[in-house]
């Protein structure tokens, strides 16, 4: 756990030396040109490196660590022995490639690239999109994202690029949003659900749009099966597989206090905003499927490709507050909140099976335990 604690202590006060700045927000860009850099972009810089090479250096060397990993060595090792594995192609064909350079089964390449990119895509995601990025970072770090990409590698690959993505649904630049969408499915199909739900958010939605939404949600109460049969179809890898279904309450009141927030901060200013609009609707959508979907497996997979906008939101609600001593307390009521769920992630959440990325390991003083083909099935 001390190898957690302070890689985020370190980045969130590395973080706090970051000021975005014409140069580096692209804003005025002719002008930056004749200006050149200021000593505050050196700074970012320097700073996101430090940063950057932090989070990967933490996740790419880990050996043995998260819920999936000796799963996935399994899985790797199938894929280049040339048997079939149910994982994406884009899993496969990178994992053949990588072997195959390499000329032997090197796994701590393939997580180390399932770093860089994870860690990138957000980075670059909250450095766009944030209005305050130092907060956005912090709740990245605070709320588990990160600490969850070292157990879940595909999906938090995928939930990056979505994040990402969002800048592209923002502005209806609609083909590159696809790329970006079609590329994360390579790695992890639940992507494609971005396909439906981000320009659905993107929407200013009528009356008639809010009453199909309460039908839909109400007949989840009674065609459950149904729904379940056509979600398994759809994501096949979930056949013949023990369900993880079920919801989360703090997940829904998370959902519930945002919308609340954001009513409070906007008024009548939130459908004015097509950004806030669109981080809104994909929450009204997150709390929907928590509430009414709960009989789906994995239905956090689902949810966090919209409720993982709230990493925006949040920062730029309170950006919103006008009044200084009011937007003062929020800051601290946020942080708090922040801080006591790293807390009892660390404590509860971190050790358990089914995320299991405590205690850490690294392959500079651990050894990779024998697979499943190593000790003969």
């Amino acid at each position: 756990m001390a190898v957690y604690l302070s890689l985020t202590a370190v980045v969130i006060l590395t973080a706090m030396l970051i000021k975005k700045t014409e140069f580096n927000t692209g804003y005025a860009h002719n002008m930056c040109i004749h200006r050149g850099m200021k000593r505050q972009d050196m700074v970012n810089i320097i700073a996101m490196l430090i940063i950057f090479t932090g989070l990967f250096l933490v996740s790419a060397l880990r050996v043995n660590v998260g819920n999936d990993y000796a799963t996935y060595v399994e899985k790797m090792h199938l894929v280049y022995s040339g048997a079939y594995v149910i994982t994406e192609p884009g899993f496969n064909i990178l994992t053949y490639i990588i072997y195959y350079l390499c000329g032997s089964e090197q796994f701590i390449i393939l997580f180390a690239f399932f770093a860089f990119f994870t860690v990138l895509f957000f980075m670059k995601a909250i450095w766009d999109q944030s209005e305050w990025f130092l907060l956005s970072f912090a709740m990245f770090m605070l709320l588990g994202y990160y600490f969850q990409s070292i157990s879940t590698v595909r999906y938090y690959l995928a939930l990056g690029m979505a994040l990402y993505s969002m800048k592209f649904v923002i502005k209806k630049d609609w083909p590159r949003f696809v790329i970006v969408a079609l590329a994360g499915a390579l790695f992890h199909y639940s992507i494609l659900l971005i396909l439906v739900f981000y320009p659905l958010a993107r929407m200013k939605w009528k009356r008639w749009m809010y009453g199909a939404g309460a039908v839909l949600c109400l007949s989840c109460l009674f065609l459950n099966d149904l729904y379940l049969k056509l979600a398994l179809w759809i994501y096949y890898t979930y056949r013949n597989t023990e369900l993880n279904t079920g919801t989360s309450l703090t997940a829904i009141a998370r959902c519930v206090a945002v919308l609340a927030f954001a009513i409070w901060v906007l008024r009548d200013k939130l459908k004015e905003n097509r950004t806030y609009l669109f981080y809104f609707q994909c929450n009204v959508m997150g709390l929907a499927i928590y509430i009414f979907g709960k009989f789906l497996p994995e239905i956090s997979r689902i949810a966090y490709y919209l409720t993982v906008t709230q990493i925006l939101f949040i920062p730029a609600l309170i950006k919103n507050i006008k009044d200084d001593k009011k937007r003062k307390i929020f800051t601290v009521v946020v942080c708090g909140a922040c801080l006591l769920y790293f807390a009892m992630y660390m404590k509860y959440d971190a050790p358990r099976n089914g995320v299991r990325i405590l205690p850490y390991q690294t392959i500079l003083f651990h050894d990779m335990p024998p697979i499943l083909s190593d000790k003969g099935y």
